[in-house]
């Protein structure tokens, strides 16, 4: 992985959640762009959980694949809230 690539998921316009999977197997969700923290270098990336206490300190080089979540549409998040 290069740090154009992670900077290119991270600024995507509309923001599409990913998860980053890791060479040794560790998968880390980024569910908004908030969540994922880019040295200026582009070698080290900061990677933060759902509470403000969980992160990891994650090497970009050592990032195999970014995996792009498929986003619900408007309507099938309605038809689900709102049944029959």
């Amino acid at each position: 992985m290069t740090p154009q690539e992670l900077r290119a998921a991270v600024q995507g316009t509309p923001f599409r959640p990913f998860i980053i999977h890791m060479a040794d197997g560790r998968s880390f969700p980024i569910r908004h762009p908030d969540f994922l923290l880019i040295a200026p270098n582009g070698r080290t990336a900061f990677a933060f959980g759902p509470t403000a206490d969980e992160f990891s300190i994650l090497d970009v080089l050592l990032m195999t694949e970014i995996e792009i979540l498929r986003q619900e549409t408007q309507s099938a998040s309605d038809a689900a809230a709102n049944p029959g």
